[in-house]
């Protein structure tokens, strides 16, 4: 029997139609199944970073990757997995507020260059280890990382979609994308660097005028980014607080917040004045600006690098950044565990390194209990994701970790994480990272970005 052409054409564009249902239905029924699941973790003791408190032998029910019920008398369900974690305190993850997981500098003393990272590595060589770095975070207990810029092309829009997906393990990723700055960027560029956007200038957006302003706000959103992040001053040309205060109304009008790079007195100052969301690095900050952040609430997402075997810092500017801290501290700042971790150490992961960042925190004389509260509430709180990621309370989502000690009383018992869970599935158990059961092969459906 012979058919007509477009008898064919309906034909199999019914095929085509069940065909492409199949995995629909399939990828359905498995996402069904594991919402009606339930997990029941037995907590030795559950810590509240926001109170200050423990409390003892507490059940915490996860289904559908959230937090159902917390509490000592909640009842486990028949058939439900059971964890077993009453020799250990569990806590909400911890917060990175400022990380460049795709950038890496050179293990090589001659290539441990900044702008050589970006000479010698693509894009999408960087989008895979900035993967391998967002693993070893999770892997230490950071669920959430505010990645601040210096990803190539937007490696880190890539890294944050990947993760939502399901098709790698990582923490939940707020990006900036490509860092906004007058002309020439962070750095004073050549000729060449400027004018054919060579080398390292590509990790920046020129924007001088406010149209300029607009739209480089504008393509980042476009391509995924989060949060925005501007040079406030960087060399050789700074913005004005009118300009700021046109980043942060555009960015507004998307829903995000606005961070400043700052590397003078000067360009902090105005950064206050124009009501940035929260200033990264610390070296300009005094106790005048400190008392202004204070009153306006603005976020300190300092560099506290400590003096360690790994860290290029000399002891004096240790001393300089732990007066300014503790100065901080005083005055009510709000204040971000943040790190500016970008660098390669060996035998170390990125979160064993951003770990050791507690340090400075300890040399301050800051009480363990608000350093967990700044590792952890205070992070949610600058991410902007409080409402819906990070307390562990009925509807949020499941993210926890579990350590020995109590890291409300000695806060380096984060240094040895051994359960870590991030939308209620598991990462590590026992110590041990389990990666496999968060990949999922799904499709990629094209540069949609959500």
């Amino acid at each position: 029997m012979r058919h007509t052409r477009p008898e064919i054409f309906r034909r199999v564009t019914i095929a085509c139609a069940l065909i492409a249902a199949l995995p629909s239905a399939t990828i359905s029924a498995q996402q069904g199944a594991q919402q009606e699941s339930v997990t029941a973790i037995r907590a030795g003791r559950l810590v509240d970073p926001e109170t200050g408190t423990t409390a003892e032998n507490q059940i915490i029910l996860v289904q559908g990757g959230q937090i159902t019920a917390v509490g000592a008398d909640v009842s486990i369900p028949a058939g439900a997995e059971v964890i077993d974690l009453s020799d250990l305190t569990v806590s909400p993850g911890l917060v990175d507020t400022h990380n460049h997981l795709a950038l890496t500098y050179k293990m090589e003393p001659e290539n441990n260059f900044y702008y050589l990272t970006y000479v010698m590595d693509s894009t999408p060589l960087r989008a895979l280890q900035a993967a391998s770095n967002g693993m070893q975070m999770l892997s230490a207990g950071f669920t959430i990382v505010r990645d601040m810029g210096n990803n190539g092309n937007y490696a880190d829009t890539a890294l944050r979609v990947a993760i939502e997906q399901g098709w790698i393990p990582g923490p939940t990723i707020i990006n900036s994308g490509i860092i906004i700055g007058g002309m020439g960027g962070q750095f004073w560029p050549t000729p060449e660097m400027a004018t054919d956007h060579s080398i390292v200038y590509p990790e920046y957006l020129d924007a001088d005028t406010h149209d300029e302003i607009i739209k480089a706000v504008r393509q980042n959103i476009l391509f995924g980014a989060k949060v925005i992040k501007i040079c406030v001053d960087c060399k050789p040309y700074g913005y004005s607080v009118e300009d700021m205060e046109l980043f942060v109304a555009e960015a507004a009008n998307a829903g995000m917040k606005v961070e400043g790079h700052i590397q003078t007195r000067e360009g902090a100052r105005r950064a206050i004045e124009a009501g940035l969301w929260s200033l990264a690095h610390d070296g300009p900050l005094d106790d005048e600006l400190h008392k202004m952040m204070a009153e306006k609430g603005i976020w300190r997402a300092g560099t506290e690098t400590p003096v360690a075997d790994w860290s290029r810092t000399s002891q004096a500017a240790f001393e300089r950044r732990v007066e300014s801290l503790r100065n901080a501290y005083d005055n009510g700042v709000n204040l971000t565990f943040s790190t500016d971790a970008d660098y390669y150490i060996p035998g170390m992961t990125r979160g064993e390194l951003v770990i050791d960042f507690i340090k400075t925190w300890q040399a301050a004389g800051i009480p363990d209990a608000e350093i967990l509260g700044i590792m952890t509430i205070n992070g949610y709180k600058c991410a902007e994701t409080y409402d819906r990621r990070g307390p562990i309370r009925p509807g949020m989502a499941a993210d926890m970790i579990a350590v020995p000690g109590n890291p409300l009383e000695d806060i380096d018992a984060l240094r040895d994480v051994r359960f870590v869970m991030k939308d209620g599935m598991v990462f590590k158990r026992d110590g041990v990272m389990t990666p496999e059961v968060f990949f999922n092969p799904g499709p990629v459906n094209g540069w949609r970005i959500r």
